[in-house]
């Protein structure tokens, strides 16, 4: 993040961020010292949120992987491109969520090589 507020002086920035406890010091003392800069946390428990993540990584590699706008008119115009040029041949995102315990939680740490 540091390297992010020094490439852009004078801009206020939004940064999103999920939920992650690490995202979220206690005390955060970086933030006071950049107030330029504004976190926003995605929803707890939207894991679907990860499907528009997969869109807005293909938006990036495709349409501006190295685009500077200028106003939010030319962002407009360039996700109207974007999506023109999609949609003709997108298909759904499948979500499946994966059992990630199939075999329950063990109680003890000893447990965990049983």
């Amino acid at each position: 993040m540091n390297q992010v507020v020094a490439a852009h002086p004078n801009q206020v920035l939004h940064v999103v961020l999920d939920n992650l406890s690490t995202h979220k010091p206690q005390r955060n003392r970086w933030l006071a010292r950049h107030p330029r800069v504004h976190f926003h946390f995605t929803p707890t428990r939207a894991a679907w949120l990860n499907l528009c993540e997969c869109w807005f990584s293909i938006l990036s590699r495709q349409e501006v992987p190295a685009v500077r706008f200028t106003s939010p008119r030319s962002v407009r115009a360039a996700l109207d491109r974007f999506v023109a040029a999609y949609d003709p041949t997108a298909a759904p995102f499948e979500w499946t969520k994966r059992e990630v315990h199939p075999l329950g939680l063990k109680k003890y740490y000893s447990q965990l090589c049983k």
